[in-house]
């Protein structure tokens, strides 16, 4: 049983402060800050990722081509490259990409857009 609601998205939560962290999101709140370059997070465990960047700690490595990244998303997203999935389709023309990024850069053509 989750009994605590944001009012913001719906999202339940088991733990009031688990609630609260999150509400930071809605709240533009970003209380931690990277000591090196200044940047801030709403989540510390956004702070403890960039600082990985920092320290150039890169513990995930594509087993294909040896390329290290940060975190398990970029690689997820790097491994694409690799297999060739394109699960990111227009729904303007059909066109289907392996990156989020690269349609969200072809849908600027159809709107014109740059």
């Amino acid at each position: 049983l989750k009994p605590y609601k944001c009012e913001d998205c719906d999202l339940r939560f088991g733990q009031k402060s688990d609630l609260l962290r999150h509400q930071k999101i809605h709240t533009g709140e970003k209380p931690y800050k990277c000591w090196e370059c200044g940047k801030r997070f709403s989540q510390i465990s956004g702070l403890w990722h960039h600082e990985k960047i920092h320290a150039g700690i890169k513990p995930y490595k594509c087993y294909e081509c040896g390329k290290c990244f940060t975190d398990s998303s970029s690689l997820r997203k790097h491994e694409k490259t690799h297999t060739g999935e394109k699960n990111e389709k227009c729904l303007e023309c059909g066109k289907c990409f392996t990156l989020k990024s690269n349609l969200v850069q072809h849908q600027r053509r159809h709107t014109g857009e740059r």
